[in-house]
């Protein structure tokens, strides 16, 4: 399911200066909050916000076109990070009066950047010495959102309208937490689309791989952890401080992945799908499924088949 941020009202009719991109902007000491609606068919409409920017859909599509990049559509769950003056060409090919587009753009000044990523480095460093903790705005600026970063932008969105007088504080502390779950999700893309390219070179590439290898397995953390050639404690604290999530959430949710593959087979029935997939009981099974998808994998599998 696509990881989105709750629900941000739409601005009424009269409250619209424009029907393309209007914006509206919450200003904190740490960051600045948009929300850009667009409510009518437009193209080829350029925006540049001078910061880095990391921008996520909330509904509707639009194309981007961003300097040195293919054009790409830009759907709901998604976010796209934006350099320092940046100008951002767009399109709003279905973009109605009924069914407009809204975008959330925080824009990040490069101070706060710079200070979190040295942070990172000094303190917590990456697996791998040669790559260290910076912000990705070519290979991986598009990706889909992981819950964890969805959090916390929906903290950004929350501390932007409160009125507390410690407001500016909190702001401070989130979107340093926004930009590590951001790097945190672009450590993902990187190492679980890309793992094969690295397997040699990144420990964690190679974990990935061996635990893609071997899903229908059981598979240990010690396994894992020998692979990746550190102790069982350090494997299991920074391979979650890197990349975000525990390697056991990793497992399950690559076998939750295969299991809709699966199910997608008219002829497949749950409980086989259960086994085949990795899981050893089908109550577990069943209750990771609805955590993790929203549904039963009963119903997953009614609403594909129609």
């Amino acid at each position: 399911m696509p990881c989105l941020p709750s629900p941000v009202a739409l601005r009424q009719p009269e409250q619209l200066t424009t029907l393309v991109e209007n914006r509206t902007v919450y200003t904190l000491e740490a960051f600045e909050l948009n929300v850009f609606e667009t409510h009518r068919t437009a193209h080829q409409v350029p925006l540049n916000m001078g910061h880095v920017v990391l921008t996520t859909m909330l509904q509707g599509k639009k194309v981007m076109h961003l300097p040195g990049r293919a054009a790409f559509e830009y759907l709901p769950g998604e976010s796209v990070v934006v350099g320092e003056n940046e100008t951002m060409v767009i399109d709003f090919p279905e973009a109605n009066e009924q069914h407009p587009t809204q975008c959330l753009a925080v824009a990040i000044p490069t101070d706060t950047i710079r200070q979190t990523v040295d942070l990172l480095n000094e303190e917590y460093p990456r697996a791998e010495a040669s790559l260290p903790w910076q912000l990705d705005m070519q290979d991986h600026a598009h990706f889909q959102n992981t819950p964890e970063l969805t959090s916390a932008l929906e903290r950004l969105v929350q501390l932007s309208r409160d009125t507390g007088r410690v407001k500016d504080v909190l702001a401070g502390f989130t979107i340093q937490e926004m930009l590590v779950r951001l790097m945190q999700t672009q450590a993902r893309q990187l190492l679980f689309h890309n793992y094969q390219q690295h397997a040699t070179s990144h420990r964690f590439a190679a974990v990935v791989q061996y635990i893609k290898q071997h899903l229908t397995e059981q598979i240990t953390v010690e396994k894992l952890a020998e692979l990746a050639c550190m102790s069982k404690a350090t494997f299991f604290r920074v391979f979650k401080r890197e990349l975000g999530l525990t390697p056991v959430e990793f497992i399950i949710q690559e076998r939750l992945q295969e299991a809709k593959r699966m199910l997608r087979n008219p002829l497949s029935k749950v409980a086989d799908v259960c086994f085949r997939a990795g899981f050893n009981n089908t109550a577990y099974f069943q209750k990771l499924f609805k955590q993790y998808e929203g549904i039963t994998p009963g119903m997953y599998k009614r609403q594909l088949l129609g």
